[in-house]
């Protein structure tokens, strides 16, 4: 007897896949608190990574949907911490707008002085950035540290980011990070949890930049 059976997907048009994805997400994520101007935000991350729970665990800083769209449109540089971030983010509507991605993870001044110091490079990196660059979106997705170094940053006035999404995924210090960020009075967007990641933070900023996209649109009309 043959037990073999073949499977159909249900389109291979990929904007047919996509529209049907994000139906899908809407029919089962159920009751939620979300605005209207964080949904989109909450969608693209359940997207990205097939987690409701994630998705519902995100939170966010009355003024960070606002603040996004504003820098985005204000050509306003993004750091990240890791280059898998940066590489995540859909870079031509950045660009369009005259942003730059930013990640001085690599950096070979970086490197060096974090093997000297013993420290992690992350912190580092996030303290170059933040001595060249006024405001921006701080992406972080990935270094606990970076995002802890940057809440110190800003509580000793050396930073004032425009926005801080602040994911970072992992065992130590990933929950404590989130948790100090919103004790901060600047507009965030962060989750509960451990959970996070790369590809979580650049889902955030791809959001940001397609409502920046359709905020042009709208007044172009």
């Amino acid at each position: 007897m043959d037990f073999f059976v073949e499977f159909s997907p249900i389109t291979i048009q990929p904007q047919e896949i996509e529209l049907k994805s994000f139906e899908m997400i809407e029919e089962e994520i159920g009751n939620h608190s979300f605005s209207e101007e964080q949904f989109p935000i909450v969608k693209r991350v359940i997207h990205t990574t097939a987690d409701f729970e994630l998705g519902k665990s995100l939170r966010f800083h009355p003024e960070a949907v606002k603040a996004g769209i504003f820098a985005i449109r204000q050509g306003k540089k993004i750091v990240t911490d890791v280059e898998m971030v940066k590489a995540g983010i859909h870079q031509s509507r950045i660009t369009h707008f005259g942003g730059q991605i930013i990640c001085h993870i690599r950096d070979e001044d970086i490197v060096k002085e974090a093997k000297e110091q013993n420290i992690t490079r992350s912190i580092l990196a996030m303290q170059k950035a933040t001595s060249q660059i006024e405001g921006g979106i701080f992406a972080i997705g990935n270094a606990p540290t970076a995002l802890l170094e940057l809440i110190r940053l800003i509580k000793l006035g050396k930073a004032k980011p425009d926005l801080i999404i602040g994911v970072p995924v992992g065992f130590v210090s990933a929950k404590e990070a989130k948790e100090e960020l919103q004790k901060l009075d600047v507009p965030y967007i962060t989750n509960q949890g451990r959970k996070g990641g790369s590809p979580v933070a650049a889902a955030i900023v791809n959001a940001l930049s397609l409502m920046a996209q359709q905020v042009n649109r709208d007044e172009n009309e």
